[in-house]
C-alpha cells in the first residue's frame, strides 16, 4: 500500500468535497467514492484503515455534527464492503455505481442516526439525492484513481496488450 499516495489523494478530494463542491446544493460525496475505491481495490487490511480514515477527513469536514459519526459509518460500512468485495467481485462500473449507490443510503441514514439527529423526508432526500449523483459519477472516478495509486485495473492491462 503507498500510504503517501493515499494520503495526498484523500486530502485532494477532502479539499475538492469541502472547497469546490460546497457551493452547489446537490453534489456528489467525493469521500463516498473514495471508500468504495479504497474498498474494493485494497487488500482487506488496508481498506479497514483507510475506511475510517476517510470517515475521519469526513467528520473533519463536516456539517456542525459531533466528531465520529461519519467516521464509525464508514469505518463499519468499508469493512462490510471490504469483505463482500472478497466474494463479489465489484469491479464493472454497472456493479461499483450500485455498490456506491447502496452505500451511500446506508451511511447517509446511519451518519445521521450516530449523530442524534431525527430522519425527516428532506433528509432522506438529501441522502437519496447524494448517493444517486455519487453513484452516477463515482466508477468514473475510479480508473484516474487506481492510476494516481498505482493499481492496475483490467482496462489498463487490456491496453497495453
Amino acid at each position: 500500500m503507498r500510504w503517501f499516495r493515499f494520503a495526498v489523494l484523500i486530502l485532494t478530494v477532502t479539499i475538492l468535497q469541502k472547497g469546490v463542491l460546497a457551493r452547489w446544493d446537490s453534489k456528489p460525496d467525493l469521500l463516498l467514492i473514495a471508500l468504495v475505491f479504497s474498498a474494493t481495490y485494497f487488500n482487506t487490511s488496508d481498506a479497514m484503515i483507510s475506511s475510517f480514515t476517510i470517515g475521519f477527513a469526513a467528520d473533519l469536514i463536516g456539517s456542525p455534527m459531533p466528531m465520529g459519526p461519519h467516521m464509525i459509518s464508514f469505518g463499519v460500512f468499508g469493512t462490510l464492503l471490504a469483505y463482500l468485495h472478497r466474494v463479489i467481485a465489484i469491479r464493472r462500473m454497472p456493479f461499483q455505481a450500485l455498490a456506491i449507490f447502496v452505500t451511500g443510503l446506508l451511511v447517509g441514514v446511519v451518519t445521521h442516526l450516530l449523530a442524534g439527529e431525527p430522519l425527516s423526508r428532506s433528509l432522506l432526500a438529501v441522502v437519496l439525492v447524494t448517493s444517486l449523483y455519487s453513484g452516477f459519477v463515482g466508477p468514473f472516478l475510479v480508473a484516474p484513481s487506481a492510476w494516481w495509486m498505482g493499481i492496475r485495473t483490467d482496462r489498463l492491462r487490456l491496453r497495453r496488450r
